[in-house]
């Protein structure tokens, strides 16, 4: 079972700037210890056998395949536009008045 003691406990708080109190060093120093443990057993689930993975289930593509196909014509873009100028949206402007 791995163990991690208070004194490793309180030197990475000292690598992560957090200052942590003797109370709060003997409170986590168990808690890491247990998690250190459940984490360590995950190596004894899987056999030789099994093969790593990153998913309980094999993933697949389900992306559309690319078709081209015409876009709008600009006056078909611009058709419900408020106001249009030179073929284009046509905005107030929103800085001052330099160009």
């Amino acid at each position: 079972m791995p163990e991690i003691s208070r004194e490793e406990v309180a030197h990475l708080a000292t690598l992560a700037r957090i200052d942590l109190s003797d109370a709060e060093l003997d409170h986590l120093a168990p808690q890491l210890s247990v998690i250190l443990e459940s984490v360590a057993s995950i190596t004894g689930v899987a056999g030789d056998d099994v093969p790593p993975t990153s998913h309980a289930i094999p993933l697949t593509n389900v992306f559309r395949e690319d078709v081209v196909v015409p876009g709008l014509t600009a006056e078909e873009a611009l058709s419900g536009a408020p106001a249009v100028e030179d073929q284009r949206f046509s905005v107030p402007r929103i800085l001052g008045e330099e160009a």
